[in-house]
Formats: C-alpha cells, structure tokens, sequence
C-alpha cells in the first residue's frame, strides 16, 4: 500500500493501481451509495451471530471493505436516528426526539453537504423526517415512499404528478429506482441514499421463496429469548415475536434485503464503478423480537442498539476489518464527507472516522451516547412498555439509567447476551461511577436537559 497526498487529504491506493489510475481517481471525487433497512440487527447476518442465515452480499461486501463490529444506533427508534444521521447532531440540538416530527429545513444536512460539492444527489425510500419531499433538504431527485409497512402496497411521491401506488415489494421497487438513478449519473459523482423499509414489520409479508429458506426450528434463538408479553393480538403460536412466523418472516426479509444490495453491487461492477464508489450498508437501529422478553427497539440492549455498519471503497476503505471502535450514528456525517473528500460542515458534533475506514486505530473514543428520550408518538403513546432512559455503551460496557432510579451495567464481554444485570453488586461500584462520569459529560455535549438520578 502507499499514501497519495491530495491536496489536505490523503488517498490510499493499492500497489497494483499503475501511474494513470492513481492520477485519475486523485482528480475525481467518488460516487456514495448510502444504503439502509430498517430494524436490521447486527446479529442477524450471516458472518456475524447467525452463520445459518442466507446474506451472502452482506458477507461479501464486508470482506471485501470494513465491518464495524461496535456500530452502534444511538436513538434506535426510526425518526430520532435518521435525523442524527441527516445533520450530524444530537436530538436536542436539531429537535428530533421522536417519531413523527418534522425536521427544519434550516439544518444542514447530508444532502445539502454533497450537492454544495458539486455532487448530483438523491434520496429513495422512507424518509420519516416528515413531509414527502426531500428536495428543500439538499437531494435534487427525489423519490419518498409511505405506507411502508405494507410492503406489498406502499406509495412513493414522485415530483410532478400524483403519489404511486406500488404492489410490488416495495424494497426490489426503491432498488429498481435507485439503479435508474445510478444509471443517470454514472458519469458522477453522485451522491445517493436509499432507504429499505424491511426488515421492518410487517415481518410475516415477506416474499414466500425467502420464506422457505427458513423451515420451523432452522434458525437459533438468542439465549436471552423469554415470552413476550402480549399487548395485542398477534400471530398465532406462543407469544408475539416468539412465534415462528414472525421470527421466520423477519429473517426472510434480511435475505431479500441482501438480495437488493447486491442487485446496487452488480450495477455498480457492470458499470465499472465499484473502484469509483463509497458503497454502504447500514441500519437505522435493531430488533428485539423476544430478547429479554420484549419486542420492537427503544432499549439500551444489544439487539436494539447494535447495527450493520459495512463500507467499501476498493483501494482506500480496508478490506476484510472488524474494527472493534465504538462507531456511532451521530459520527457518520462527518465520517462520509471527510472520507469523499469535502469539507465536514461545522455543525456535525460527532468524530470522523474515515481514518479508521481507511485501515488506522484512531479515533478510539471511550463510549457512545445511547438515548429514549420521548415516546408520545411512538404506538400505544405514553402508554408504549419500552422505559425511557439515558445511557453509555463503552467497548466492554452497557450501562443505563432510568429518569428516576439507575437501570442497568451489563459486562458484554462476559455475558454477550446481557443476562446479568450488575448494577447493584459492590464490586462493580467504581464502574458504575465511571460510567455515571462518561453519561454527565455526554448530557452536557448533547444539550440535553435529563437530570441524572442519585
């Protein structure tokens, strides 16, 4: 390997690239596919905790850049996490802190970063940040989908004309627009977000062939799977998100999922631009689908707050690594522009990692901020069983805290399932204070108001 300066960055090329190609890819800015499903777990992939599950493009596309085995969702709840996502900054500081609120057009954004360096940008998919336009954000295309949910009759919001009813899986037909997209704007760079709704629920609507994948029993449980209890009806079987169809319909969805990214890599190979591109693929949080006996996200555990973090970037992003840096939603703003080679808005608070991506050790920072902040919008209202809480999760570390009594401190290298709650055992007392530490100093950087409880 060796370093090309351009101008304040610097490029990391492969030994193979001859004289021409390094001049060439130092001139031109790449191409960014930032690609995410919603609710996908870090778990449940194939070369992470579920070897039996089919998501080959996901395994390849992380052998083939980096992997971030601590990518973690720092709000996981839909609205909340895009918005960090979309401006780099925290809920208080951009007034996303829940669902169903509508983002000011006064942020700056991904989308407005790109465009302002000359990119042609584009956002496909739900949005969740209200309206259905995401043009006043930055994205010159721009193709919304709502009614998400149902993932065989949704609807997209074109610009000019009347919203389209779709009744295909609504995930292959945002791929079929994003490949038209790509299409368009091969010449680059461009700038593209596409937004899949599955794994999302409705889990038992997934396509019958991926379906069949997975027979009764074929697929583990987590070790801290218990009954849910129900607050409505749910499929038959044992408790809802315990019974098989459930569990067999989500996973269904993760392998159709990882069937449209890999129709955008094939595109991306057929137009010789996979050289060219910053190609990733994420989540916006997990899934609990029985863990600790609970379902959906809004929870400081693993299954909720863990996600895919994959990039690739041929002869840039490292091949083949599994960075163990506490990597979070609010870093990747900054992460991806430093990364293309514009500049980092100043209003992004999070840390750039691109040198990690780019094979270095740093930044390492100690935690990240984990976050339920408010759940009037969120089902059921206030009524919603998932506690709010702030919290930290470190390398080693969960801890959380209730608004008026401390919740929990998981060792996750000891006990990765987070079955042992240690918040109450004397020897971990001065942990307990560290983390305590770390969460008052987060408070303070986010702006936000929650009081700690003694």
């Amino acid at each position: 390997m060796k370093t090309v300066g351009s101008g304040t960055a610097a490029v990391v090329l492969s030994s193979q690239a001859g004289g021409a190609e390094a001049e060439r890819r130092k001139r031109r800015r790449p191409n960014v596919i930032y690609a995410f499903s919603d609710e996908h777990r870090w778990h449940s992939m194939s070369f992470a905790d579920m070897p039996q599950l089919k998501t080959p493009n996901m395994a390849n596309l992380a052998s083939q850049g980096t992997s971030f085995v601590n990518a973690i969702s720092n709000y996981p709840v839909c609205s909340p996490h895009r918005a960090i996502l979309m401006t780099g900054r925290w809920p208080y500081q951009q007034g996303i802190t829940d669902n169903n609120i509508r983002l000011r057009r006064s942020e700056v954004t991904l989308g407005k970063a790109f465009k302002a360096a000359g990119y042609a940008t584009g956002y496909i998919g739900k949005w969740h940040l209200g309206g259905t336009r995401a043009e006043p954000f930055g994205f010159d295309h721009s193709l919304i989908w709502s009614g998400t949910g149902n993932h065989w009759k949704s609807t997209y919001h074109p610009k000019d004309g009347k919203p389209v009813v779709c009744r295909d899986y609504n995930a292959t037909a945002m791929t079929d627009q994003a490949l038209r997209f790509i299409d368009r704007h091969k010449d680059g760079p461009f700038f593209l977000m596409v937004s899949w709704n599955p794994p999302h629920s409705r889990f038992t609507d997934a396509r019958d062939e991926k379906k069949a994948l997975y027979p009764a029993g074929s697929l583990p449980r987590r070790r801290n799977d218990k009954p849910i209890k129900r607050r409505k009806k749910g499929p038959k079987g044992d408790a809802f998100g315990k019974s098989w169809d459930v569990y067999q319909g989500y996973h269904a969805h993760v392998s159709a999922i990882d069937d449209e990214l890999g129709r955008l890599m094939n595109k991306l190979d057929d137009l010789g631009l996979a050289d060219d591109t910053i190609l990733v693929y994420s989540s916006d949080h997990g899934s609990l689908l029985g863990s600790h006996g609970v379902g959906g996200k809004r929870q400081p555990f693993e299954e909720s707050i863990k996600v895919p973090f994959i990039i690739r970037w041929p002869g840039v992003v490292a091949a083949n690594a599994r960075p163990k840096n506490l990597f979070g939603t609010i870093d990747v703003m900054p992460s991806l522009c430093s990364l293309a080679g514009i500049d980092v808005p100043k209003t992004c608070v999070g840390l750039d990692f691109s040198p990690v991506m780019r094979g270095r050790k740093e930044p390492r920072p100690a935690s990240q901020f984990i976050m339920h902040i408010a759940k009037e919008n969120a089902s059921g209202g206030i009524n919603h069983p998932a506690p709010l809480f702030r919290g930290v999760r470190t390398e080693r570390y969960t801890y959380a805290v209730y608004p008026d009594r401390p919740w929990c401190l998981f060792d996750n290298q000891e006990d990765p399932c987070q079955m042992k709650n240690l918040i109450d055992d004397p020897s971990k007392a001065t942990i307990v204070k560290e983390h305590r530490a770390m969460l008052a100093k987060w408070l303070t950087e986010a702006k936000d108001p929650f009081e700690i409880p003694t």
